[in-house]
């Protein structure tokens, strides 16, 4: 469907063009011709008609063209797919047969409908799956991406099969707000709790220091086992180092039970926490559980030195320290006579020149100690740029100006979570000295200088590896700001913890200097998830290099070996090395630069996820509250016959007819010059056939 608007322009010109073709054609064939009355007449409405047409597009008025695209409304189907569904699931439920029903669904709704079909455990799949056999549930997760996948599309219902049970995420009602449609929740699981014993939850730290006690927290839980006694045992590589009887006082029972426990040896210590069976358990596969800690021989030690009393300071403290790894010392420039400066792994120097103490200058020198400056209105900048060769800031007076921080995606050093990135791109501004900033090639800048709206290539927060020794440079000061911000917010302070942390952590990562090192994200991975490695490699000048090739072997208790090539990541190495079977792993890692061959070994364990069993009972409460909320109903699994009929009969959903407004110039309408033609033919043929041509 087309018509003419005239926009800007006049309607009045139409009777004016038809004027004008009137003129033309009574100029034309005004005088008494070889030709009849009737006969002229006719030529002359052909005339009159190409005068018009051809005004017309000299006027050039907008041709509205309307098209109407109907759409039908979308049923989307979400199954649970976790191993939850087939393990606690009641008397006479037949998965395989459930799933056949709710694949019968699309059929039956026929054509008018567009039925979409998904399933998700940890993350969201398309299609339907028998197998239950996902290790995690997160059902916040898989309602989020649907509502962002089919955002502004016509939604006419949400089918949710599932027990109500999720382990990771968010509080899906929170998310089932979001979604502008009936959701239909189906009813898994059941919700009567069977005779069980299990361990609901592990509390501890994952570091503990040599020949220091830890305490662990664990939460025990009993179904229908009242009377009972629940023996709880801890061993340690097969030793046993806990037990304890707790009698069981009710058939809903639940209790923290705290274990302290003695870190004796070094490294990754493997202890397995588990509750003897019961007769006629439902299942034993929630009674134990696995956990790994750390243990270390001692913290590596920060200096953070300061020339005068700042909120900062504090800040920074509290921030490296969520990391039991590191011992932060604060101390004031005039007091640093007093530190033995050796025992330390890195000086943060903030608005402090090391040039004002030559002890800590010489230090700082002939050590290769890292350094992070953080810079300020009390900075030096003249000192500053004598004392470090990757940033230089030019400034004709000493005044600040207030910088927001901006993300730079090609940052490759170590990785910050999306949610701190965009956490961090809202923060409140830090002042930074005024003035022009230059940067060396070596410099690795994590975050840029916005000035107002204006995103400058000024770094905020760079990095450098200068000569073997690694450097930092946080440009401006109020990180206070970002902390009362964040927790005011967003109720913590998780992304300045983690940019502060991780920061340290990669300007001490190599403090003992080893050409070659290799060395995974983390020592214990889940089940199902990536195994990432790192390497670095340094030449004789202990400079980052990843030129040669790096190889590595991963053996299993088994003895089965999985062998991989280093990927290069920005100077140094990264491997991802897929999913791997559960277990703990030995690796050996070679390289060869020159003449100089290089080795580096470590361990790592991939742990099994038990999170599926730690609840038996299904939350139906929470998926009626669900469907209620959104207008639709909860139903159960023999019902499903009934799903039909309640979405043909709600008026809410139906098809949706999406008005298409286009304009163009009446210009572009090709068929208007063909019409011409026609016409300008039909009257040449005509006088040509009369001899009048």
């Amino acid at each position: 469907m087309f018509s003419i608007t005239w926009g800007s322009v006049s309607g009045w010109w139409v009777p004016v063009c038809l004027i004008l073709g009137v003129l033309y054609a009574w100029l034309l064939y005004r005088q008494p011709v070889n030709l009849g009355k009737n006969f002229r007449l006719w030529l002359a409405v052909l005339r009159v008609l190409v005068v018009f047409v051809i005004a017309m597009l000299l006027v050039s008025p907008l041709v509205k063209t309307i098209k109407y695209d109907p759409q039908k409304p979308l049923v989307l189907i979400a199954q649970d797919n976790s191993s939850s569904i087939n393990t606690f699931k009641p008397a006479g439920f037949s998965s395989a047969q459930f799933i056949n029903d709710l694949a019968k669904l699309k059929q039956q709704l026929g054509d008018q409908y567009d039925v979409q079909e998904f399933n998700f455990s940890k993350a969201l799949s398309n299609g339907l799956s028998d197998k239950f056999s996902g290790k995690q549930t997160d059902m916040a997760g898989a309602l989020r991406q649907l509502n962002n996948r089919f955002v502004n599309q016509n939604i006419g219902a949400l089918v949710l099969a599932t027990d109500g049970l999720y382990n990771q995420g968010n509080d899906p009602q929170y998310e089932a707000k979001n979604i502008k449609t009936s959701i239909y929740t189906i009813a898994l699981g059941d919700t009567v709790a069977k005779r069980d014993l299990l361990i609901g939850n592990v509390n501890y730290n994952k570091t503990a220091f040599l020949d220091n006690d830890f305490e662990i927290e664990v939460l025990a839980a009993a179904y229908q086992s009242k009377s009972e006694n629940m023996h709880i045992t801890v061993t340690e590589d097969g030793k046993q180092v806990f037990t304890q009887t707790i009698p069981v006082t009710s058939a809903d029972f639940k209790k923290i039970i705290p274990i302290k426990l003695t870190a004796d040896k070094k490294g990754l210590r493997k202890y397995n926490i588990s509750i003897t069976p019961v007769k006629n358990e439902l299942s034993t596969q929630n009674n134990t559980e696995t956990i790994y800690v750390d243990v270390l021989d001692t913290r590596q030690k920060v200096l953070v030195v300061y020339r005068s009393p700042h909120p900062d300071i504090t800040v920074i403290k509290q921030a490296i320290e969520t990391n039991k790894n590191y011992e932060v010392k604060t101390v004031l420039l005039a007091d640093i006579a007093a530190i033995k400066l050796v025992d330390y792994s890195l000086v943060i120097l903030y608005q402090t020149p090391a040039e004002e103490y030559p002890l800590l200058k010489n230090f700082i020198a002939k050590s290769k100690i890292p350094v992070w400056y953080m810079l300020g209105s009390q900075t030096d900048l003249q000192a500053f740029n004598a004392a470090q060769n990757s940033i230089k800031i030019s400034a004709g007076r000493s005044e600040s100006q207030e910088v927001l921080a901006l993300p730079e995606t090609g940052f490759s050093a170590f990785t910050l979570s999306d949610s701190s990135r965009k956490k961090i791109a809202v923060m409140p501004p830090l002042l930074a000295p005024f003035g022009s900033y230059g940067s060396a090639a070596n410099t690795a800048v994590l975050l840029k200088q916005k000035i107002g709206a204006v995103a400058t290539t000024y770094p905020l927060l760079a990095f450098a590896d200068d000569a073997g020794r690694r450097t930092a440079i946080l440009t401006g000061e109020g990180l206070w700001r970002w902390q009362l911000a964040e927790y005011q917010n967003y109720g913590n302070r998780n992304a300045t913890d983690e940019l502060l942390s991780q920061s340290v952590q990669y300007l001490t990562a190599n403090a003992n200097r080893q050409r070659f090192r290799v060395y995974p994200a983390r020592n214990v991975f889940d089940e199902g998830e990536n195994v990432i490695l790192n390497a670095e490699l340094y030449n004789d000048a202990l400079e980052l290099i990843n030129t040669p090739d790096v190889r590595i072997e991963l053996k299993n208790q088994a003895g089965k070996n999985y062998s991989f090539l280093f990927s290069r990541s920005g100077q140094s190495y990264q491997l991802d090395a897929g999913t791997l079977p559960i277990g703990e792993y030995s690796y050996t890692a070679a390289t060869q630069n020159g003449a100089q061959r290089f080795n580096a070994s470590g361990q790592l364990t991939i742990k099994p996820l038990n999170l599926e069993t730690r609840q038996s009972a299904a939350n139906h409460q929470l998926l009626n509250t669900i469907a209620k909320q959104s207008g639709g109903q909860m139903l159960y699994p023999d019902q499903l016959n009934q799903l039909t009929n309640l979405i043909r009969k709600n008026d809410n959903i139906k098809t949706v007819v999406y008005e298409d407004k286009h304009y163009s110039d009446i210009i572009d309408v090709k068929w208007i010059f063909i019409l011409i033609l026609l016409l300008l033919s039909g009257e040449w043929f005509l006088r040509k056939r009369e001899g009048e041509v």
